[in-house]
């Protein structure tokens, strides 16, 4: 009896742990898209036409795909990709993380000019990149009222966004304000708008005190 017991728990320890192991796998991936979306500035900064054109077309091609998909039908590479990087609440919908991420950077490209766009499309790639892979990682803290995030997460929003928005010129009082704000907006518990907020309002914000 004691052994059963000990083999149902065990059981129990390694199918949490090869969860955990897919949770991380999943999140590392759709955060490397993220990370992508660092080189929007830097492809602004060479022809910002054909980016912002760039990134509409990139969504149009994603929402016909999702649409193919949701039909039964696959997109080579994008379907699989938009499978791979898909959370337990994306299943049978549409996945709107990468929709909301592009027209998180073409907003912020529209909005504001250099170097704000950039303070706020960095937050959200690396910001908002990082943040999550070292909530799921090394997260240890939750934060109430935020859908589960952690410190530990947060905190790498806020240290993320500080020598970014001195580099765009900010004060110390500036950035600490701004990546303050990042932080905050980034530990919302928005789900897939948070692609939206934090650039935009980072932007604004930064744009506003600087």
């Amino acid at each position: 009896m004691e052994n059963r017991i000990a083999d149902s728990s065990m059981s129990q320890i390694l199918s949490g742990i090869i969860e955990r192991s897919k949770e991380i796998q999943t999140e590392l991936f759709r955060k490397s898209i993220h990370l992508l979306v660092g080189a929007v500035p830097l492809l602004a900064a060479m022809n910002l036409g054909f980016t912002r054109i760039a990134l509409v077309l990139g969504i149009a091609v994603f929402l016909y795909a999702e649409k193919v998909r949701l039909s039964g039908g696959t997109i080579p590479l994008i379907t699989n990709i938009t499978n791979q990087a898909s959370r337990q609440r994306d299943t049978n919908k549409m996945v709107l993380g990468p929709l909301t991420l592009a027209f998180g950077a073409l907003f912020t490209l529209i909005f504001f000019k250099e170097p704000t766009a950039s303070v706020g499309i960095f937050a959200l790639a690396f910001g908002d990149g990082l943040s999550s892979v070292v909530g799921k990682i090394f997260g240890r803290v939750k934060l109430p009222f935020t859908g589960g995030k952690t410190l530990e997460g947060t905190l790498t929003v806020f240290l993320v966004v500080l020598p970014v928005a001195l580099a765009a010129g900010g004060t110390w009082n500036t950035a600490l304000i701004v990546a303050g704000a990042a932080a905050f907006l980034e530990a919302l518990p928005l789900e897939d708008l948070d692609n939206l907020i934090l650039p935009l309002g980072t932007a604004f914000l930064f744009n506003l005190l600087r």
